[in-house]
């Protein structure tokens, strides 16, 4: 069973950074897809970026060209750097993994393991 604790959301301003954390634990995910989704107060959730074991990036394309996903996976973990933040960046920001999921998919039914998530709020 693995565990996902997210951490390094916070309060931000327009145009400032913030870098997410996801901690695994439990098991390895060096063989996992993983992903980041986020929720906005009154919608769905959606899919932010995703990375492969060979640590391939897909993205949405709101955050094409600001935000950067990567992976460690001796430590466990999977950031994502944010740049350029947006009012329209406010949300809870999910970590996810799955052993088996396809990234490129961008579906949340596809990630089986989820952290608690972490609020990333921006200001205009």
């Amino acid at each position: 069973q693995v565990q996902l604790v997210e951490s390094g959301g916070g309060l931000a301003q327009t145009g400032d950074s913030l870098r997410l954390s996801c901690a695994a634990s439990g098991a390895s995910i060096r063989t996992y897809a993983m992903a980041w989704f986020r929720q906005a107060p009154g919608k769905g959730r959606e899919f932010v970026a995703g990375i492969k074991s060979s640590g391939y990036g897909y993205y949405i394309g709101p955050v094409r060209g600001r935000f950067s996903i990567s992976r460690d996976n001796v430590a466990n973990t999977m950031d994502l750097q944010m740049n350029s933040l947006l009012p329209e960046d406010t949300a809870i920001y999910y970590c996810a993994a799955d052993p088996l999921a396809d990234p490129s998919r961008a579906l949340a039914n596809d990630f089986a393991y989820w952290g608690q998530g972490t609020q990333v709020t921006v200001s205009s």
